[in-house]
């Protein structure tokens, strides 16, 4: 790839990549994800837009994203999004995750993360069927447990996995636990898997959860009867290329280690579809080749002062392999845990901040981790009471509540 828009010849007379200093990419955050509120969207479409795909790895994730972009955020508008007008489909992508993903978008998703995911997943489940005595031949079980599931859904009215289980015999086989088990381990039923690899194959879809905003009971349908027609997946190189081209445009600059990350894909997958898009350097701050789009080498305008509560695994907060230039070193053993999962966090002008939590009433509160000018505190207090009016009581589940509020590191 040709690096344009040099800023000056090195010593060798050759063209240099422009800088992009870390202030400038903090600054397109504000306007390309949608959380300074003059730039924030109207539907939760716009809003997983914003972010290339709103991380779904549980329902409250995907809501709470949605709430901190839009302007006028309602639980029943995200509902309807998902599971109504089906402008927003939740399948195993990105870094073999759930994701909410833009209709548009779920062609390239089909073709090239989720075909990943799922090569994965039915490798994983051939591997468990065989090692656990519940089949002889994993593969012949998957095809036969797979058309016997279609079979129980054929009628086009979805139904929630210990339906699908008792239509299916099948199902009924489950890993076994040997004696030198841990006293958390039990016998796990092979329905879940088989479910989760058939979404990411593009034949099931998720239909309609069982269940209010906040919890996650999830029902299976045919995907091609819930989308109202087939998806045909785009062929690899053309799905890495569209998700490469969105992420550029919401995330960039980045690296290509961030893009190998994000993906969860190949150095060559993540070059070739750096090649396609003909996508362009720029110098990092600390020496790193970052890439944009062509035409899009030049800073953002400044957006101004704003503020964000985002929820764990937000796609701003999970959208880099490295942080550093929105993420204080003091701030970092609060913010993610040792596996590099995000929590809830507070952003202030493109830095994480600190963390939030919710009280046993829903009420929103901020936990600062840096010190905060009165002006800064006043926006991020704004944006508790907004999330706080969208829960309406609700308290959404956080496993890390108590270390976040004793200011103790993630584990």
């Amino acid at each position: 790839m040709t690096a344009v828009g040099p800023s000056a010849p090195d010593a060798g007379g050759r063209a240099t990549p422009r800088p992009f200093p870390d202030a400038a990419r903090r600054a397109r955050l504000a306007r390309r994800h949608a959380l300074h509120p003059d730039h924030r969207v109207g539907t939760p479409a716009e809003a997983a837009a914003a972010a290339v795909a709103l991380h779904g790895t549980d329902l409250p994730s995907i809501h709470l994203a949605y709430a901190a972009r839009a302007r006028d955020p309602h639980p029943e508008t995200m509902r309807r999004a998902l599971e109504t007008d089906r402008d927003l489909v939740v399948l195993p992508a990105m870094r073999r995750t759930l994701f909410a993903v833009p209709r548009p978008l779920l062609p390239a998703v089909l073709g090239s993360v989720s075909a990943r995911t799922a090569a994965g997943q039915r490798s994983a489940l051939i591997r468990d069927l065989e090692r656990h005595g519940a089949a002889e031949d994993g593969a012949a079980w998957i095809a036969a447990a797979t058309r016997a599931v279609l079979a129980a859904l054929a009628d086009g009215v979805p139904r929630g996995t210990a339906e699908v289980r008792a239509a299916v015999p099948a199902l009924a086989a489950r890993t076994t636990v040997g004696p030198d088990a841990r006293r958390w381990e039990t016998p796990r039923s092979f329905a879940a898997p088989l479910l989760g690899m058939l979404t990411a194959e593009g034949v099931l879809a998720r239909g309609p959860n069982d269940g209010g905003w906040r919890s996650h009971r999830q029902c299976w349908t045919p995907a091609s009867a819930w989308l109202g027609e087939p998806t045909t997946a785009l062929e690899p190189r053309a799905g890495y290329a569209a998700l490469v081209r969105g992420w550029l445009g919401s995330f960039g600059p980045g690296t290509e280690a961030d893009l190998v990350w994000w993906l969860g894909a190949t150095r060559t997958a993540v070059r070739a579809a750096l090649e396609d898009v003909a996508a362009v350097a720029v110098a990092l701050d600390g020496g790193a080749v970052g890439w944009v789009l062509p035409g899009d080498e030049e800073p953002d305008a400044d957006p101004g002062p704003w503020a964000a509560l985002l929820p764990p695994l937000d796609p701003l907060t999970m959208g880099w392999r490295d942080r550093a230039f929105h993420l204080p070193p003091d701030v970092a053993p609060h913010a993610y845990d040792t596996v590099g999962n995000g929590t809830s966090t507070a952003w202030v002008d493109g830095r994480i901040v600190g963390t939030w939590v919710q009280d046993a009433a829903g009420s929103v509160e901020v936990l600062p981790r840096v010190p905060l000018t009165r002006a800064e505190r006043g926006r991020l207090d704004r944006e508790a009471a907004r999330l706080s009016g969208y829960a309406a009581g609700l308290v959404v589940p956080n496993p890390y509540a108590g270390r976040l509020r004793a200011g103790e590191p993630l584990p």
